[in-house]
């Protein structure tokens, strides 16, 4: 049964590191491919949960609405010269941003299946 989590923070640089090494963990046999999807899978509950329940820090953005838009429960928006104003009193600046929110589901426990 495949998750209802999306697969977005598998993009980060994070997640990009953990496909590499996954893919060179099976490239050398020291793991099955599906092990390895199992691996993703709860990467993307606990990097999910992660975010939500211990991040508090909050910015003001501004900059230019280059575009944007909303496809299957899915915002995208892309900014020009985005200034983010930190709680804690810093800025920092860009060239240009893309933020992409969705609609947060709870998160769907493993599922055994027993074939007989």
């Amino acid at each position: 049964m495949a998750t209802a989590q999306y697969e977005l923070y598998r993009r980060s640089s994070l997640g990009v590191a953990l496909t590499d090494t996954l893919d060179e963990l099976i490239t050398e046999s020291h793991m099955d491919p599906q092990l390895a999807m199992k691996v993703l899978q709860q990467f993307d509950l606990s990097i999910g949960e992660a975010l939500h329940s211990r991040v508090r820090a909050k910015a003001v953005i501004k900059g230019h609405l280059r575009e944007y838009r909303f496809c299957d429960d899915v915002w995208t928006f892309v900014v020009d010269r985005p200034t983010f104003r930190l709680e804690g009193g810093g800025t920092i600046e860009a060239d240009r941003i893309k933020f992409v929110a969705c609609t947060a589901r709870a998160p769907v426990p493993p599922t055994l299946s027993v074939s007989n």
